[in-house]
């Protein structure tokens, strides 16, 4: 079926554009040059259209652009927001592997707003009038920022949540033993309250960690335009829109930066998304910890009873698999893919701009939003109906030989080790090698071979 077109024209000349379409000439040669991988994000899309809509009024309240225009650019954008994100994709088709600049999403925003806004009965250009002030490079990273800072907020309400789930859990077994394990040999006692309170310490860290990087993604590129110098905009622009965008997305953004950098390099996100890598290396831990310590139920460790949240085998009935921590550590070996093309992207700020900024923060929207939803699925599907099998667990402490080290401190560490040695040689309880050897009296076996008193557990920081 032929398609019916109109004819746009760019710097290079004569463009068909489909007759109903939104955009113009260089977003139409974008898709005709650059038809692969993915789409740009849509996140990235509001951000654009919300620092566009910011410029116009700046750009009025400065005299760089009149009333009539300004107000068709804003109400314009304001329509283009409420759309959900299927209709809004028909607008903006753009791939993220474009220039790297971002050049062609940006352009793809301005002559969306400029051909919508025009239909109001005044002329609007998308270079002159949507881009005033502007340039790709500076606007592109400024959008990079504003995602990132909202994406990550996402990351951090999902690490409250599971930290909240897990110390439900901590509280209900902060005093049910358990044997202890290093080096995946059987090591002293503690309980498995004590146990959870690690994984929380480590996400409590994480939060304290993106917390401390967050200052640095309010910087906000705006106003350097083209190489940092802040050619074609007025001096207060890039203060206008942080202000504006602060109120738009609830953080406290800022134009007070050096241009240079913001168009350059992307330090602040490489960190942040280190911050994300590390939270991915410490999830995948847990992960690992509970699904081990739930293997079985008969030929595994069996400490622990997960869930059985659908059908584990399509030929083993019955079957339960820790589905929840398979999809919770395939989201951390992602996040460490991510962090490798995020490095590498970063380190390729030639001169004057990076030009790796769409693929960047498609990989860093890709990380948080697998990390928030799988550690979401995790906390509410995994550990908020975890149980503990506490005959298992007793079973498997009664018959560890680390608890020798208990004795260790009266009969000295070389007789304890043997008492250990013979009761692994012999097959027996450490009990009957203890009483064997002849160092010490069954009364001073059940005095010294207490259990709970070897977790210290009054001594513990309950989180």
């Amino acid at each position: 079926m032929s398609q019916e077109y109109r004819i746009e024209t760019d710097a290079i000349g004569e463009v068909k554009v489909p007759l109903d379409a939104a955009w113009m000439a260089q977003t139409q040669r974008s898709l005709q040059n650059f038809p692969t991988g993915a789409r740009m994000p849509l996140a990235i899309i509001r951000a654009l259209l919300n620092i566009k809509r910011a410029a116009a009024l700046a750009n009025q309240a400065n005299g760089s652009l009149d009333s009539e225009r300004a107000n068709a650019i804003v109400t314009t954008i304001d329509s283009l927001l409420t759309l959900g994100d299927v209709d809004l994709r028909k607008d903006f088709p753009l791939s993220v592997y474009q220039t790297g600049s971002g050049t062609q999403t940006n352009m793809n925003t301005n002559e969306v707003v400029a051909h919508l806004a025009s239909q109001q009965g005044v002329a609007v250009l998308p270079n002159d009038h949507v881009n005033m002030g502007q340039s790709s490079n500076d606007i592109f990273p400024t959008a990079m920022h504003i995602v990132a800072v909202a994406a990550v907020n996402q990351v951090e309400i999902a690490i409250t949540h599971l930290i909240d789930e897990l110390r439900v859990k901590q509280v209900a077994f902060w005093d049910v033993i358990k044997v202890g394990r290093t080096h995946l040999q059987d090591a002293t006692p503690l309980t498995f309250g004590q146990e959870l309170s690690g994984y929380i310490a480590a996400l409590k860290h994480n939060l304290d960690n993106i917390a401390a990087i967050r200052p640095q993604l309010y910087e906000l590129a705006m106003g350097g335009t083209a190489v940092g110098t802040g050619l074609n905009a007025d001096t207060a622009l890039g203060a206008k829109i942080a202000e504006i965008i602060s109120d738009a997305y609830g953080f406290p953004f800022t134009g007070d930066s050096n241009k240079f950098y913001g168009l350059a390099n992307h330090t602040a996100l490489n960190t942040m998304h280190g911050a994300l890598k590390s939270l991915a290396a410490d999830l995948m831990k847990i992960g690992n910890d509970i699904r081990f310590l739930a293997s079985g139920p008969r030929g595994g460790y069996g400490e622990l009873k997960i869930p059985a949240n659908e059908p584990g085998s399509s030929i083993m009935p019955g079957k339960v698999n820790p589905t929840q921590v398979e999809a919770l550590t395939m989201a951390a070996v992602r996040v460490f893919g991510n962090d490798t093309t995020i490095t590498m992207a970063s380190s390729q700020g030639n001169f004057e701009l990076n030009v790796f900024k769409p693929v960047m923060i498609d990989a860093f929207l890709e990380s948080t939003d697998l990390l928030a939803g799988t550690m979401t699925g995790f906390a509410d599907r995994l550990v908020r109906g975890l149980e503990v099998n506490p005959d298992r667990m007793r079973e498997l402490l009664d018959n560890s030989l680390m608890t020798v080290t208990a004795l260790s401190p009266h009969i000295g560490y070389h007789a304890a080790a043997e008492i250990a040695q013979s009761a692994d040689k012999n097959g027996t309880t450490l009990k009957v090698a203890a009483l064997a050897s002849g160092e010490i009296t069954e009364a001073q076996y059940d005095e010294w071979m207490d259990f709970m008193a070897m977790t210290n557990l009054e001594r513990s920081h309950k989180e």
